[in-house]
């Protein structure tokens, strides 16, 4: 593995200069099992898990026998709550739980190195000088510097804490994604199209730990599955 360079574009689209992504970081073999694992674990844990049904203890009534045990006919009932009843309580609902799962920091890493390497090596990495709003926040002028980076549906804009102007300017834009650079993520890597960084959020990203004790590749059992099921 060697170290990729890519260029660092102004507010214009013209080339400022060269940025470089580490090997270790955008030049990984991309591990499809793990980085599902911790997306299935990401969108778990948003889940609020405060989905509740009444079982027939619950809802109310239905403490009188609705009528006597034998001599009508029909079945023997105790209650109109029960849950064969329209009003009655819920058989097997849910109930509230949490749904998050534990997922070590190591294969967080690994999977978002993984993720970015998939998107690096497809070229849809990009990094800009800024995005020319200066004194106040202009939509307008953050969006013209974004369409000549990239002219994709969904892109990720990673800055860096502190730039509020860029941040007001695009939070509002429907095909944008706003994150910072210690909010980068597996998930909103994979959903968005490109992605794009300021040379500012690029640098604080970089200087956090990025777990590389952790195995970024697939392992050749792994490999032969994501094979097999290619070939279906």
């Amino acid at each position: 593995m060697s170290t990729l360079t890519i260029d660092v574009l102004d507010a214009k689209g013209k080339k400022s200069g060269t940025a470089e992504l580490p090997a270790e970081v955008f030049d990984v073999q991309t591990n499809v099992p793990l980085i599902h694992q911790v997306v299935v674990a990401q969108l778990a844990a948003a889940r609020q898990g405060t989905h509740s049904t009444k079982t027939r203890g619950e809802v109310r009534g239905g403490g009188k026998k609705p009528y006597k045990q034998k001599g009508t006919g029909r079945a023997r009932q105790g209650s109109i709550r029960a849950p064969q009843f329209a009003g009655g309580g819920t058989v097997h609902g849910p109930q509230p739980r949490d749904y998050s799962q534990r997922t070590p920091k190591k294969m967080k890493a690994a999977a978002l190195r993984g993720a970015l390497s998939d998107r690096a090596r497809a070229g849809r990495v990009h990094v800009v000088d800024g995005f020319a709003v200066d004194g106040a926040p202009s939509t307008r002028t953050a969006v013209s510097t974004l369409a000549t980076l990239s002219p994709r549906r969904h892109v990720l804009v990673v800055l860096e804490r502190g730039d509020e102007l860029t941040w007001k300017s695009l939070r509002n834009v429907e095909q944008v994604h706003l994150l910072l650079a210690d909010q980068l993520n597996t998930y909103d890597v994979l959903v968005s199209d490109d992605v794009v960084f300021t040379r500012g959020a690029l640098d604080a990203f970089l200087t956090r730990p990025a777990g590389r004790g952790a195995k970024g590749v697939a392992t050749s059992t792994e490999a032969s599955v994501l094979d097999t099921e290619e070939t279906k």
